[in-house]
């Protein structure tokens, strides 16, 4: 075995532990979302809370998240490849100290003026007492991005160091210090508990990665020295990065805005189908693109295009024959979705109707988002932060537009198509970008797509063929029962594993590769499963 194939099954190895880890994160994320619905619904509480959560996230995203993501990756693994260890650790110590103390003052801000970012910039039309809650709410929960910062910051040292476990099982802490907010504390706390619940989980996110870093030798030393080596052209990286982070966040800054003008569920039910929408992004395209990019950040260094064309092409294809399908399923099996997961307790059938209908306008995104995903990965690993502000900012543009003339014609569910179609032009216009750097082998990713045409069109059709049945079979006014779970398990399932035996017969290549890969899995002893999870 050569050693590019040696790496290129540490490559899917770790990509389908990560996936695996991914998996149970976001299931655990479901679940959390489950017993929040159960909660709270769409009342105005949950309309307050998510509003709440729009100012600690943009802060999380531009000052800390921002900091320790990209921009910071390839110079950090640069300085490692380098064997310059020492360096690479000032570099982290002295951004950490330098992105703390913009926070802190971030903060600061936030704290004297929440009740005037809430009620001109992120949700004006709640009203006055849901307002009041929300700006209360954004204090409490601004511990939650020093938190999840400092994690993030960690997260990027041991991706650059090829250790994806720890920043892979930091989220499942994250979703459990929810749930029990939302188990323990909300019954008596209400939304407060669930924020506090938040905070928990954020520093347990924090404390493993950091807990684990410490292992392989760093140690925190505060540092604010602007000469240190590679801090210049993070710095140089950084301002790009910042907006274009900044742009994403706006969008839903913009979604938030105008939701809170149409009535007060629609904020809740716009989240809730936000978060159906993104599972199969976070289980598919983000575990790819996060095992993906210190893998292309080596290509590129290396100079070695050829295999770096071959590793995004390859990824692109399984990308587009996995998303695609799932993009069929929430346009057809929206409101099954919405009932057999979220329709509990306060969840009405009136919730269910609203997140149902903003999911299946969401959905047409779907392939955008996770395509975007992987073109940012792509850019950064050229240290190019020019092309994905340029595709956000025409995003964020575009989303404005779209919403103010959609809103009146389809109401919460025009917000949600706006979102999709934006994201859309921003991955043809990021598309176009990358492409003058890097020449994508499109004609490839479009030939498998063709061998995969037979197997879209079955799913399509199975999919609009049961959608009605399905839904009244999982409607819970008639009553809850296994055999609702089991109708709706039992139908995705089938049409799924039609659209893979499909493909199979076609000989669709990827879907094959991908069924060749999980049946050698399947085949190891457990025991290297195991070694294969802990890194050994």
């Amino acid at each position: 075995m050569t050693v590019e194939q040696q790496k290129r099954q540490h490559l899917a190895r770790a990509t389908l532990v990560v996936a695996a880890l991914f998996v149970a994160s976001r299931l655990l994320g479901l679940l959390r979302d489950i017993l929040i619905a159960a909660r709270f619904g769409t009342s105005p509480d949950y309309d307050a809370y998510v509003a709440a959560f729009r100012i600690p996230d943009l802060i999380f995203l531009v000052v800390m998240s921002g900091a320790f993501g990209s921009a910071f990756i390839p110079v950090y693994a640069e300085l490692l490849t380098k064997g310059q260890r020492h360096s690479a650790w000032r570099l982290a110590n002295t951004l950490l100290s330098m992105t703390v103390a913009m926070f802190l003052l971030a903060s600061l801000t936030v704290l004297i003026t929440a009740d005037s970012l809430i009620g001109t910039l992120v949700a004006p039309g709640l009203s006055p007492e849901s307002r009041a809650l929300a700006a209360d709410l954004t204090r409490l929960l601004m511990l939650s991005p020093l938190c999840l910062g400092i994690g993030a910051a960690a997260k990027a040292m041991l991706e650059s160091k090829s250790r994806f476990t720890e920043p892979a099982v930091a989220p499942l802490l994250y979703n459990l210090g929810i749930i029990a907010g939302t188990v323990a504390l909300a019954p008596f706390a209400g939304v407060y508990g669930l924020a506090i619940g938040v905070i928990v989980g954020a520093a347990g996110y924090a404390a493993l990665q950091l807990w684990a870093l410490y292992r392989t030798g760093w140690q925190f030393r505060l540092s604010f020295d602007r000469s240190v080596t590679g801090l210049r052209d993070v710095l140089s990286l950084l301002g790009p990065r910042l907006l274009a982070q900044a742009a994403m966040q706006a969008n839903l800054l913009i979604t938030t805005n105008l939701a809170s003008r149409i009535g007060h569920q629609y904020i809740a039910s716009l989240q809730y189908a936000y978060q159906i929408f993104l599972l199969p992004h976070g289980i598919f395209a983000l575990s790819v693109a996060t095992v993906l990019f210190p893998t292309l950040t080596r290509y590129r260094s290396a100079g070695d295009y050829h295999q770096l064309q071959r590793t995004v092409g390859q990824t692109l294809r399984v990308l587009v024959l996995i998303t695609i399908p799932m993009t069929v399923l929430f346009g057809g099996f929206s409101r099954s979705i919405v009932q057999t997961l979220f329709q509990f307790g306060a969840f009405t059938a009136t919730s269910t109707y609203l997140v149902s209908e903003a999911l299946r306008w969401f959905a047409p995104g779907l392939l955008a988002y996770a395509i975007v995903e992987l073109l940012t990965r792509l850019s950064y690993a050229f240290k190019d932060s020019r092309s994905p502000v340029i595709a956000a900012l025409v995003a964020v543009g575009t989303n404005l537009v779209l919403s103010l003339t959609l809103i009146g014609v389809l109401g919460h569910r025009g917000l949600a198509l706006s979102l999709a179609l934006a994201t859309t032009v921003e991955m043809v216009v990021l598309g176009l970008l990358v492409h003058r750097r890097v020449r994508l082998n499109l004609s490839e990713t479009l030939r498998g797509l063709a061998r995969a045409l037979p197997a879209l069109a079955t799913l399509t059709i199975a999919t609009l063929w049961f959608a009605t049945p399905l839904a009244l079979a999982t409607d819970p006014t008639r009553g809850r029962s296994f055999a609702q779970f089991f109708a709706f398990g039992y139908t995705v399932a089938a049409v799924l594993a039609a659209y893979v035996l499909i493909a199979l017969v076609f000989g669709q290549p990827d879907i094959t590769r991908l069924a060749a890969t999980f049946k050698r899995m399947l085949r190891r002893p457990m025991r290297q499963i195991v070694a294969a999870i802990l890194g050994r």
